[in-house]
């Protein structure tokens, strides 16, 4: 019996070895396992990735004009005002009062100027009389009535009459112009006061509330006053993202764009490009001076309303889910075109023993963390590897646009040619033109044979 067992049990090894032999996996060749996909006809969209802050389209930031205490507040954060709505009063105590005395200077010029029509109108009653008495002794003095002594004196008083008029008149134009003057200064003062009520300029939300009942607030007559409030337009949102110099040249006004904000992490809304920087962010400022400072372009991007009609989550007190300040990702498709596409790992350039070396992490890695990384250099050759028949050809091409998935071939290779797509590492170390491979699924590549 125990003979027995031993035979059956040689003959199984036997059996087991002949089976693994067969099949490559004892005394076979061991081949590269590779994944294939063919080059297809595809609509590639080239993006351009910024990160940045959802703000309202529309925001008006209220100070005031004059220095005060804060004694009437009627507005809290989160509350919706319209247009020529009281919002808040500075005390007018000492505006008041100078109003008040514009307007007593004002009735004082008034009175001025109704006695001075009245001297003067009085004067020009005298000089009537005045004047009838020199016309009677002008002809008294021709017929030799009169003496030329008599003459003179009424000569004398007509003249005299006649400059006291002019005299008046002068003094009334005078207490017109200072009227005028108390005038312009009534109107300045009730302007000034009026200073101390602030109403709303504009329909919106008051989306930040700076200041208390009983603050002291500055005003903006010659300084940089205190900031009371905001007011914005929660109904039409945008986001105001960064864009690197190296990418602000492929965004243009109207392209569109894909909208992620960090507290909707399951949605994406529909956005458009509104309105593009004309200067980079930090022209002006001391940053600017560095030159090793990255370079950024404000491009802001408009939440279009109808991406977002069906959030039921978010801002349920505001006009729109959105609150001013969220995080937010844009990706904006600055170029699309329909045409042959492969893989963008299955890229790869001549040179494989030129390396780049690291670079050294910025102040703005954090903001370009989703910028998608370009495979290639344009400047050198490229090339893939082809597959056929278990055998890999290395075939040069020329590339186009990419997006995070696929890459556009110009020239090079024909419709529904396999090539290789990974892995990553053997194409860039391993594989040779003209090696044998094995053809795998990717869900096998990596897989471990013992689970099988």
């Amino acid at each position: 019996m125990k003979l027995k067992h031993i035979i059956i049990t040689v003959g199984v090894l036997i059996a087991l070895v002949v089976i693994l032999a067969l099949t490559g996996v004892i005394g076979g060749e061991k081949m590269e396992k590779v994944t294939v996909e063919k080059a297809e006809s595809r609509k590639v969209i080239e993006t351009v990735t910024a990160s940045g802050k959802v703000q309202p389209e529309t925001e008006v930031k209220l100070s005031s004009e004059v220095s005060g205490e804060v004694v009437e507040l009627l507005v809290k954060e989160g509350d919706v005002v319209k247009k020529g709505q009281l919002l808040c009063r500075v005390r007018p105590d000492v505006l008041l009062s100078g109003f008040e005395r514009a307007v007593a200077s004002n009735n004082t010029q008034k009175a001025v100027l109704q006695a001075s029509e009245q001297q003067l109108n009085q004067a020009i009653a005298m000089f009537k009389n005045t004047e009838s008495t020199y016309k009677r002794n002008q002809e008294l003095f021709k017929q030799k009535v009169i003496s030329a002594a008599e003459f003179d004196a009424a000569k004398a008083d007509y003249f005299s009459a006649q400059a006291d008029i002019a005299r008046l008149k002068a003094n009334v134009t005078g207490s017109r112009y200072s009227l005028e003057q108390s005038g312009a200064n009534v109107r300045e003062a009730s302007a000034n006061l009026a200073k101390t009520t602030i109403t709303a300029p504009v329909d919106g939300v008051i989306s930040k509330l700076s200041i208390e009942l009983g603050d002291r607030i500055l005003g903006t007559t010659q300084m940089a006053g205190t900031e009371i409030m905001r007011i914005s337009n929660l109904t039409t949102m945008e986001v105001n993202v960064d864009v690197n110099e190296n990418d602000i040249n492929r965004v243009n006004v109207g392209d569109s764009a894909t909208i992620e904000v960090d507290a909707f992490a399951d949605k994406k809304f529909k956005g458009i490009v509104t309105e593009i920087g004309s200067s980079s962010k930090d022209v002006g400022t001391a940053a600017a001076s560095s030159v090793d400072q990255v370079t950024n372009f404000v491009v802001k991007v408009r939440i279009i309303a109808d991406s977002y009609t069906d959030i039921k989550g978010g801002a349920k007190d505001l006009p729109s889910p959105f609150r001013p300040g969220l995080s937010a990702s844009v990706d904006i498709e600055s170029e699309s075109l329909n045409g042959m596409s492969i893989p963008i790992q299955a890229v790869f350039t001549g040179d494989k023993s030129k390396t780049e070396e690291p670079k050294e992490p910025t102040a703005n890695d954090a903001d370009q963390a989703k910028q998608k990384e370009k495979l290639v250099d344009k400047t050198v050759k490229q090339y893939v590897y082809t597959y056929a028949n278990g055998v890999v050809k290395k075939q040069e091409v020329t590339t186009g646009i990419q997006n995070d998935r696929y890459i556009i071939v110009k020239s090079g290779l024909k419709g529904g040619t396999e090539v290789v797509t990974g892995p990553y590492s053997a194409i860039q170390n391993r594989l040779k033109d003209g090696m044998k491979v094995e053809k795998t699924a990717k869900d096998q590549l990596f897989a471990d044979p013992a689970k099988k």
